[in-house]
């Protein structure tokens, strides 16, 4: 992911951040096209996976993602993991997307 205003070769790399949100990406187009998400849900997993690239950003802002950063990266997905997890799990279906 490549944030706005930002030199690549400056900035450090996050690769695992950035594999976790692609899977995440991919769970959310997965549970729209089965029917496991409601649009509603689906739009509050982008929101999170936003919120998470955001919070990258800042974190590469100053050319340094320090270890506190990364734990709170790490924290965010998880939490958006879980949620999305639930989502799916859940009682609500809504008509499958074609």
């Amino acid at each position: 992911m490549i944030c706005a205003g930002i030199l690549t070769s400056r900035a450090q790399n996050t690769p695992r951040v950035d594999q976790r949100q692609e899977a995440q990406r991919h769970r959310i187009q997965n549970g729209v096209k089965t029917g496991e998400l409601t649009r509603m849900e689906a739009a509050d997993a982008r929101h999170d996976q936003r919120s998470i690239q955001r919070t990258e950003c800042r974190a590469k802002a100053d050319g340094v993602v320090t270890p506190h950063e990364r734990v709170r990266l790490n924290h965010k997905q998880n939490k958006a993991g879980r949620q999305l997890k639930r989502n799916k799990h859940d009682a609500q279906d809504r008509a499958r997307a074609n």
